[in-house]
């Protein structure tokens, strides 16, 4: 499909269907729609005055033109309540929308881009939010069915109008960087949703080859044999089970460019958890296939940020491996000594993924970062907290977690801070190593960054949990069930929006 952005008067647009967002018990319309409405007969307005269009979030309404006007349909859809105003509800207004047309097998359809006169929302945001609504909205995981004519996507052509010649310009400029943003995300929800059998180790490392084909982006992979040398015990014990072999991704983006901050992001790859030797239920393992949540946001996110161009150096590090009950797994009471150098008693073989995260946060020192973010499926127990709406953040840096805070409200993929007290390291103290890999049945998600903190240097730190967000159960206006690749708009806001860090928030607070 072919986004575009183009000037011109509503009434005149050659198209199937031009859509018109409108607030909630809109008495007036804007004077932008004046002379829409009035050579359709005064038809939106007559909608408005009559009730029979309320404006409320994400209801719509088709009304027919009768050859009145160039469009031969107007879609008016509800961006609910002036005073709730939210870009997210432009996002879900444009995926509506987008919806109702593509459920209608419309091949060309516009939507009007007008002011809204909203505090500190730009056109160019409201453009992007729409764009972003618009092509995230239309995904749809089809890479194991064999689709039926009547399936496949009926939309060509989709253009964002606007009436004033003088900002088309960097409308255009807009779109194409949502254009880019979006294919990251859809591309991070299909490697999510794939099967595990098929996203495995390997193929995460052929994706990482294929992004670093990109200018100024580097890609090296560390093997067993290579990983053993460097003491790298987390990722190679949690990899015993299995007979696919574990890999070590790492990206590097702006290498020439050190003077500016090094930001490390880390992202969980484990393509398949069983659970291992502590094997999870039966019921609901399928979804297991997407534990490498993380590590798909990571490489997504490089993807976008390959072509958007931050000023930072940036630096993606993805440890990957299955987690399989094989007669070599690793067993409940084992001690493994990591990267750093400290032992680990492994009470649960299902508390995988800090193993493999604690090399990849060891590994990280080697940059001299100014911040490490990492990103995984870690704990059920955050699902319990915090529900399917917020990411839990834990860290040790503030200025660093409340960059991370307004970068998830930017783009609507929201954390929430649980905190990291050193009474909670307490409850992961073991008898007989250094530390255990569980700290009981309280605060999991907790006591799970405090075993990540214990290999955290002198360098800010903030830990993403997405286990409640990392997918979606129903359909919403732009995410459909399945993957939701969260994580992948939020890192990139954040890289776009980077500045150099003080140097007094660079110190370790735990």
């Amino acid at each position: 499909m072919k986004l575009s952005a183009t000037f011109g008067a509503a009434e005149r647009v050659s198209t199937d269907v031009i859509i018109i967002s409108l607030f909630e018990n809109t008495k007036k319309i804007p004077s932008e729609l004046n002379a829409l409405n009035k050579a359709t007969g005064e038809a939106i307005s007559s909608l408005l005055k009559n009730g029979d269009f309320t404006g409320k979030l994400n209801e719509t309404t088709i009304i027919p033109t009768d050859k009145k006007i160039i469009p031969k349909r107007i879609l008016l859809v509800g961006l609910g309540k002036s005073a709730d105003f939210s870009l997210d509800k432009v996002r879900q207004a444009a995926g509506t929308a987008t919806r109702v047309v593509q459920g209608k097998k419309f091949k060309n359809a516009s939507i009007l881009l007008y002011r809204m006169e909203i505090k500190g929302i730009s056109l160019e945001d409201v453009a992007h939010s729409v764009a972003e609504g618009i092509l995230l909205s239309l995904y749809n995981f089809t890479m194991y069915k064999t689709l039926k004519k009547e399936e496949k996507p009926s939309i060509t052509n989709y253009s964002l109008v606007v009436q004033k010649n003088d900002v088309l310009k960097s409308i255009k400029s807009v779109v194409r960087k949502a254009e880019i943003v979006a294919e990251a995300v859809c591309f991070t929800r299909d490697i999510v949703n794939m099967a595990g059998s098929d996203a495995t180790p390997t193929f995460l490392a052929n994706k990482a080859k294929e992004i670093a084909k990109k200018p100024g982006v580097k890609c090296k992979t560390l093997s067993g044999p290579e990983m053993k040398k460097l003491g790298m015990n987390g990722i190679l014990n949690v990899s015993r089970g299995s007979s696919e072999q574990p890999k070590f991704i790492i990206l590097e983006y702006n290498t020439k460019n050190k003077s500016n901050d090094t930001v490390v992001l880390i992202g969980k790859g484990v393509t398949f958890d069983s659970g291992g030797i502590s094997l999870k239920p039966g019921a609901g393992m399928d979804m297991m296939k997407a534990d490498m949540s993380g590590a798909a946001a990571v490489l997504g996110a490089f993807k976008a940020i390959s072509n958007l161009k931050p000023s930072s150096h940036i630096v993606g590090l993805i440890p990957c491996t299955e987690n399989m009950p094989g007669s070599r797994a690793l067993k409940p009471g084992d001690i493994i000594k990591c990267m750093s150098g400290k032992t680990v008693e492994v009470l649960n073989t299902d508390a995988e993924g800090r193993l493999i995260l604690a090399d990849a946060i060891c590994y990280a020192k080697r940059y001299k970062p100014d911040a490490v973010i990492d990103i995984a499926t870690l704990t059920g127990a955050c699902v319990a907290a915090l529900g399917t709406f917020a990411s839990g953040m834990l860290g040790n840096n503030d200025e660093l977690k409340d960059r991370i805070k307004q970068a998830g409200e930017n783009c609507h993929e929201r954390v929430w801070e649980l905190p990291l007290w050193k009474e909670y390291y307490e409850l992961i103290k073991s008898n007989i190593a250094d530390i255990k890999n569980t700290g009981g049945k309280y605060a999991g998600t907790i006591t799970a960054a405090c075993f990540l903190g214990e290999f955290v240097e002198d360098y800010p730190w903030v830990h993403l949990d997405i286990a409640g967000t990392f997918l979606v159960e129903k359909d919403t206006p732009y995410i459909r069930k399945g993957a939701s690749g969260v994580g992948v708009r939020l890192l990139i806001d954040l890289m776009q929006n980077w500045k150099k860090m003080p140097d007094a928030s660079k110190k370790n607070k735990k």
